[in-house]
């Protein structure tokens, strides 16, 4: 077996950890699942993880790095609200290549919250999406060429728990039609909240 760098050991170990919480759920993962999983001994996660609570951060930003980061761009031609959907779009597709992903976030969510000492995981976890979601809005702003009416800090809360919620709600009724339609309309809510910059 290739040796790894410590960087490629913790991704290893997060991958193994996101299949066995798909598989088993959040609260019967252990450390020891997690090592079975990516066939390393289990010296290998303490020196890549401080903690079990570290080890569910990196779960968090790794399903969220491959969900919340969209490419924005311009075509010639398309105005604010074709942008805006595109990227809704783009990340619903992301969202709906791995529903698993996502039922795991909430189900980390929920664990966090319940479990003595891990609170702050839970509290980490939605200032990690907010601050996504912020640095989102700023990038499709200066893309576009467009200014926010409402308070950034305001519009990324309500992007984040329209979402978050959207989301949630796909997962328990998978319609896939209705939740387009529900992306459209917060495009052109968007669209209504941007002024153009130039």
């Amino acid at each position: 077996m290739p040796r790894l760098s410590a960087d490629e050991r913790r991704e290893q170990l997060v991958e193994a950890a996101i299949r066995v919480m798909i598989r088993d759920g959040v609260a019967k993962t252990t450390t020891r699942a997690v090592v079975m999983e990516a066939e390393v001994p289990l010296g290998a996660f303490h020196y890549c993880f401080r903690s079990k609570e570290e080890l569910l951060q990196s779960v968090i930003e790794q399903i969220m790095k491959r969900t919340l980061t969209p490419v924005i761009d311009r075509p010639e031609g398309a105005s604010p609200y074709d942008v805006i959907r595109a990227t809704l779009h783009a990340y619903w597709d992301r969202v709906r290549e791995r529903p698993a992903e996502h039922l795991v976030t909430y189900e980390l969510t929920q664990y966090a919250l319940r479990q003595p000492g891990l609170a702050d995981l839970a509290r980490k976890q939605y200032r990690h999406y907010l601050a996504i979601n912020t640095s989102y809005l700023e990038s499709l702003a200066r893309t576009v060429g467009i200014t926010w009416t409402v308070d950034l800090p305001v519009l990324a809360r309500h992007s984040l728990s329209l979402l978050d919620g959207l989301t949630l709600n796909w997962l328990i009724d998978p319609d896939d039609a209705q939740a387009a339609a529900a992306l459209d309309e917060y495009a052109a809510y968007l669209a209504s909240v941007a002024r153009p910059t130039r």
